[in-house]
């Protein structure tokens, strides 16, 4: 089995880079989408009908930000779409799909500006979230989205300098700690332990040709998923976004 997590960062706009063209190429059982910045109406039919898929979606009340679509070959059989705090539940950042093996879920952390005003929302938000996991921590979980925090010094280009900026501050990347520590496995660091692999690349300055960039992406499972775990991939190649792809292959 293989799931995707990607932020589009706009999906009409990715689309016309050639979405489909990368989701045939990297062939997912299950792709995540984050940042989709779009209403029902806005997204192009096929995807909502993608050939062997069915689509899933929470869209933010606010036409044009936020919201996560999940496309998957296997229905599950339950939805939840609400973590129960309104704002967050307000901006369609949530969708948790049960299976009967596992459960999966999408999330798309709020950014707390570069001003941080909004860095107290955000770390409500790793609160209900950690507590929400704390509740079905027995059970085997995927958890894909874009968390906008780098976590260690590896996961960005430039730690020194951004060590007071937004996405790097120590109350944020004490959530990556607390939610590891709840023997959740950063699938990417199982098997690289090395510095230069990012996810997501400022427009300006030419980063992404640099490679100044962030890994704020990431792909968790539960400890008890462990075994079934065979690799876990960057697709930094895959443009559309000033984010890429990345990848977990399950037994």
């Amino acid at each position: 089995m293989k799931i995707l997590s990607w932020n589009v960062n706009g999906l009409r706009s990715v689309y016309k880079k050639g979405l489909i063209k990368s989701l045939k190429s990297l062939k997912p059982d299950i792709v995540c989408f984050q940042e989709i910045k779009a209403q029902e109406s806005d997204i192009p039919h096929i995807l909502l009908k993608y050939q062997g898929y069915f689509s899933y979606l929470n869209l933010a009340e606010r036409k044009g930000y936020s919201g996560i679509i999940i496309l998957a070959k296997k229905a599950p059989l339950k939805i939840i779409n609400k973590l129960g705090l309104k704002r967050f539940d307000q901006e369609g950042r949530f969708l948790e799909l049960v299976y009967s093996d596992f459960i999966l879920i999408n999330i798309y952390m709020p950014h707390g500006s570069r001003d941080k005003k909004n860095l107290k929302y955000k770390l409500k938000v790793y609160k209900y979230f950690l507590n929400h996991l704390k509740k079905i921590k027995n059970k085997k979980i995927i958890i894909c989205g874009d968390f906008n925090i780098a976590h260690e010094d590896i996961d960005l280009a430039r730690p020194k300098s951004n060590r007071h900026n937004i996405m790097f501050t120590s109350p944020e990347r004490k959530q990556i700690s607390d939610l590891i520590n709840l023997k959740f496995i950063d699938t990417f660091r199982n098997f690289n332990q090395e510095g230069g692999y990012y996810t997501w690349w400022p427009y300006f300055a030419k980063a992404r040709q640099r490679n100044l960039g962030w890994r704020i992406d990431y792909i968790f499972i539960s400890k008890n998923l462990i075994k079934r775990l065979r690799g876990a991939y960057i697709y930094s190649k895959v443009l559309g976004s000033d984010h890429c792809p990345i990848g977990v292959g399950f037994k």
